[in-house]
């Protein structure tokens, strides 16, 4: 199809054309007012004189522009299309949407398309004058709502970058340690429309290379952190639990302890710890989300781990002289002993191995340990230290986590020494 010559519509349009428009502006202008606010029910604001008389300055500039542009072709609509930009701005800071306005535009457009058809006759224009008439009215309101939408699109944008700026500094302030004043977070939980629930929960995610997942609007979030974090709202709510692990789903993440608001920074201090541990790979990751109060036992024994180390080589000094093998059998025997309740049959049968092995190991064990393991403290020593060496198999001497992430919530990296 050949392309339209430069300057179609308007330079089909006769100059002299703006000037049988100019004196009826007014008349066009109450004609258009009165319809709009008649089919509009939004625009129909009896007795909001300023409402009114905005209404009258935007109907009045689309007029005086539509005019000048028929006088001059090439004056651009600049200033008009900023005017309705502006307009556009302000029905997104009202919180309204541009249904209303662009509905006011067709009704004004078909009223003034009216009074020129009306008056054709009158000015002995052709059918060609009006038809570029009637397509250079299109255009310009197509003009025009394209710069209300633009203005719009633009406040909204700065609107919701406001507000994630507001909920970012909310979890700021909910991880604070010390916590910070409940009256502090109430006025920016207002401010960045968050209700304040009764109790939380953090989250802490591992960085994914999929694209980010999207949570519902009530979930705090802040995905530019070291640790990405979230804060979820009453989490053990009805329904809650499936709908944290939907929004979850494919992603790395450690949900902290349900805590009331007050101690949200307990709980993320705990998922962080989690996730250093599953990254580690002290605790299994599996396909759905993991909490960090099925795992307690194992973040208490990996809470201080200097500790856990001193009370190792303290309580498994007998096996360090052995070789590493026989240290890895006579500990992993030792474990299912005390987990047994020093039952050999039940060891054989956890271990898989001949019951006559079991007992020639625990033989070795009784020699190497003496009294010891007659102790009922020292036993629990033991059970402690040997789960903790279980938990890091394979693992001597080497931090799984990747380069630069931290693993503590302060960012140091730990390891556990194996006697």
């Amino acid at each position: 199809m050949a392309e339209e010559p430069a300057g179609r519509p308007w330079a089909d349009l006769p100059r002299e054309l703006a000037d049988h428009m100019r004196p009826h502006l007014d008349e066009v202008a109450d004609d258009m007012i009165h319809e709009i606010q008649t089919r509009v029910r939004e625009y129909d604001r009896p007795g909001d004189g300023s409402y009114s008389g905005t209404l009258r300055l935007a109907v009045e500039r689309v007029l005086h522009y539509f005019v000048e542009r028929v006088a001059d072709p090439a004056n651009e609509p600049t200033t008009c299309n900023d005017f309705f930009r502006a307009i556009g701005r302000g029905e997104a800071g009202e919180g309204r949407s541009l249904d209303a306005m662009q509905a006011a535009m067709r009704v004004g457009g078909m009223i003034a398309w009216r009074r020129m058809a009306e008056g054709a006759a009158t000015l002995d224009v052709g059918p060609r004058t009006l038809g570029a008439v009637g397509e250079a009215l299109m255009l310009f309101q197509d003009e025009l709502a394209a710069a209300a939408a633009e203005g719009y699109a633009q406040a909204k944008a700065a609107v919701a970058g406001e507000m994630q700026r507001r909920r970012r500094r909310l979890l700021d302030l909910l991880f604070a340690d010390p916590p910070a004043a409940p009256e502090a977070i109430a006025d920016l939980a207002a401010a960045a429309h968050w209700p304040v629930p009764r109790t939380v929960a953090a989250v802490a995610l591992g960085r994914q290379e999929s694209r980010p997942p999207a949570f519902p609007p009530d979930i705090l979030a802040d995905l530019t952190r070291r640790t990405p974090s979230l804060i979820i709202p009453d989490p053990d709510g009805p329904g809650r639990a499936k709908l944290v692990d939907r929004a979850l789903a494919g992603t790395l993440a450690v949900i902290g302890p349900t805590v009331p608001v007050a101690e949200a920074a307990r709980s993320i201090q705990w998922a962080r710890k989690t996730l250093g541990l599953v990254r580690r790979g002290v605790i299994e990751q599996d396909s759905g989300v993991i909490r960090s109060v099925e795992h307690m036992s194992t973040l208490i024994l990996f809470q201080d781990e200097d500790l856990i180390t001193s009370l190792a080589d303290l309580r498994l000094a007998p096996l360090s002289h052995l070789r590493p093998s026989q240290q890895d059998r006579l500990a992993e025997t030792l474990l299912a002993w005390l987990q047994s309740g020093r039952n050999a049959n039940e060891v054989a049968m956890r271990l898989h191995v001949h019951p006559q092995t079991v007992r020639y190991r625990l033989r070795q064990l009784e020699e190497l340990f003496g009294d010891q393991l007659l102790d009922p403290d020292l036993r629990f020593d033991l059970e402690i230290v040997l789960r903790a060496r279980a938990l890091l198999a394979d693992r001597p001497d080497e931090i799984l986590s990747s380069p630069g992430e931290a693993v503590g919530d302060t960012g140091e990296i730990v390891t556990f020494r194996r006697t």
